[in-house]
């Protein structure tokens, strides 16, 4: 370990166009996640600089390291979004192990709150990972720092990992049976990558109901204004970064609409894992099973279309049971444990 040496730390600004700075927060970060995420799919230099190079529509970000020395040992990434939410910034601090509670995390929480307050931002907003009864150890280090900082809890979240080798397809099979007796007058479409034009609409009104039917806590969120172009940006920032996506909707007949939808999104550079993302139903179409419906028929093309696919993680609110179910239904079972901290500026 290191020592200061009497020495100060000193936070600098990163553009994303200063390729030696991005290179010193991609070592940063990937030390940061190998230490607090040693399961996790490793950090590849060239997705990494896309996702600061193409960032997600509607949000601006700002960027720093904090240098001791000529020694870069820390990295913050700020988000600010403008379209809604322009009261919260979303903030992610990363210390290399060695220097972790030394300072350079303090440092660059104090650059974001100085950042978020210019910006009229009333909360900041981010994660840090814990271990759970029987799973894997995970380092303290970040929730010892969000107490010190004195931030609140605002939800707890739970990573769940589906082991594709040890899945149970004939409970798969019960699932979409029982599943289908509740969803006539529905059917299921399925594309890779961009949405259909012709759902494009229907899609972008779904997303945006993540934030209203998510539960939140006591997160200081609102509900996104999602459009078609607004999608297919957030499209085109995906694939930017090297990120493929499964999608399986269903239809309902009568009307045509698409009241349902799910997504499995794979990294094309590391065939091994992927990422459950959210599973969203139209309010007036619930009761029908659709959720597990389009869950289990998404899961079934990804297996197909990726032999390689070994892994695939996703995150739920520890109070949301209704999707808790489906999940450990399928075979995800508890990783750990995710805490959104909340800071009132």
């Amino acid at each position: 370990m290191g020592t200061l040496a009497g020495m100060s730390i000193v936070v600098t600004a990163l553009d994303p166009a200063d390729e030696v700075g991005v290179r010193h927060a991609f070592d940063i970060r990937s030390q940061s996640d190998a230490a607090d995420l040693p399961d996790f799919p490793p950090l590849l230099a060239g997705q990494f600089a896309a996702s600061l190079r193409h960032p997600w529509p509607g949000e601006r970000h700002v960027w720093a390291l904090a240098w001791l020395g000529d020694e870069p040992i820390g990295f913050l990434e700020l988000g600010l979004p403008f379209l809604e939410n322009t009261g919260t910034a979303e903030l992610r601090i990363d210390v290399l192990p060695s220097w972790r509670r030394r300072g350079a995390g303090r440092a660059l929480l104090a650059h974001a709150e100085q950042v978020a307050r210019a910006d009229g931002r009333k909360h900041l907003i981010g994660t840090t990972v814990h271990g759970l009864p029987g799973g894997p150890e995970r380092p303290l280090d970040g929730e010892a720092f969000a107490r010190s900082r004195g931030a609140t809890l605002a939800l707890t979240d739970v990573r769940r990992r589906l082991s594709v080798s040890a899945l149970d397809h004939a409970a798969l099979d019960a699932l979409v049976s029982t599943a289908w007796a509740k969803a006539a007058g529905y059917s299921l479409v399925r594309w890779e990558a961009a949405v259909p034009d012709e759902f494009l609409a229907d899609v972008a009104y779904l997303d945006g109901r993540l934030l209203s039917d998510a539960p939140l806590g006591e997160l200081a969120y609102e509900a996104q204004k999602i459009d078609g172009d607004r999608f297919r940006a957030q499209e085109a920032a995906r694939a930017a970064r090297g990120r493929v996506i499964h999608s399986t909707a269903a239809r309902h007949d009568a009307s045509g609409r698409l009241v349902a939808v799910t997504t499995i999104d794979v990294n094309v550079e590391i065939p091994w894992h992927a990422f459950q993302q959210i599973t969203l139903v139209d309010p007036d179409h619930r009761g029908h099973r659709l959720g597990a419906l389009v869950k289990v028929q998404n899961l079934r093309t990804v297996l197909a279309a990726s032999p390689a696919l070994r892994a695939i993680d996703t995150w739920n609110a520890a109070v949301n049971t209704h999707m808790i179910g489906i999940n450990e239904a399928m075979g995800f079972r508890p990783l750990d444990g995710w805490h959104n901290w909340q800071i009132t500026l």
